[in-house]
């Protein structure tokens, strides 16, 4: 390539794509913000129709930051975390049988707001070994677009991508479901030959720091990229 075809790919592509993925930021953000706004609409409405009941199963949200944000449900927190960049789907993913995409490949630029449940207690008692696991994942694009992967997620699917726009009414119904889900996805006790045999040295750890690693049962643990985003906000 001459020097000419070197300048005029990288404008190409700072015009194209560089600005698309900012697009796509800035819708993604926006959405989050509406996202919190129907969180706190939630926990009103949820918490009068509870009434004078216990207070120790009222919904409450945390606001952590621009990414974060958190809904303790009884004893559960969902905790919604939108990633700061933008994404494609690797070729192997099943958005590229939608036409809506082979359209147009440039609308296949998603933001990604991920949905995690982890045990209040975890947060309470610091227990930072504790599994949370993601339970949804919202994608849209630079035209509002969206699906949902995740538990019980219906009718949100990637064959609704193209069709469905993102607003306070769908994302309020993904939220319901996601507490919903968290609410009936019970606590397990261990298997016995998993806890049958402890050091002398973990009993110290777990008196003095009382961080006994406690989750829900099989899901789709963090990675550890997830875990150092959270507990930088």
């Amino acid at each position: 390539m001459t020097k000419q075809d070197i300048e005029k790919a990288i404008v190409t592509t700072l015009i194209q794509k560089s600005e698309l993925k900012q697009n796509v930021f800035d819708i993604t953000h926006s959405h989050f913000v509406h996202l919190k706004e129907v969180i706190q609409e939630l926990v009103i409405h949820y918490n009068e129709l509870l009434g004078d009941t216990d207070h120790r199963i009222k919904l409450e949200y945390h606001d952590r930051g621009e990414f974060v944000a958190m809904l303790k449900v009884a004893g559960d927190m969902l905790v919604f975390h939108m990633h700061s960049n933008a994404f494609e789907f690797d070729r192997d993913h099943e958005v590229w049988k939608n036409q809506y995409i082979n359209n147009d490949p440039m609308n296949s630029y998603v933001g990604q707001i991920q949905i995690y449940n982890f045990l209040n207690d975890s947060f309470r008692y610091n227990r930072i070994d504790d599994p949370g696991y993601l339970i949804a994942r919202i994608f849209v694009n630079r035209e509002d677009h969206f699906f949902v992967e995740g538990k019980r997620q219906r009718g949100t699917g990637v064959n609704q991508f193209g069709k469905s726009i993102l607003n306070k009414k769908a994302i309020k119904n993904i939220i319901e479901v996601a507490i919903l889900y968290c609410l009936q996805f019970d606590l397990l006790v261990q298997p016995y030959d998993d806890v049958k045999i402890i050091s002398l040295n973990q009993v110290n750890e777990e008196i003095i720091n009382s961080k006994i690693q406690t989750g829900k049962r099989l899901g789709f643990q963090y990675n550890s990229d997830d875990v150092k985003n959270l507990a930088d906000q």
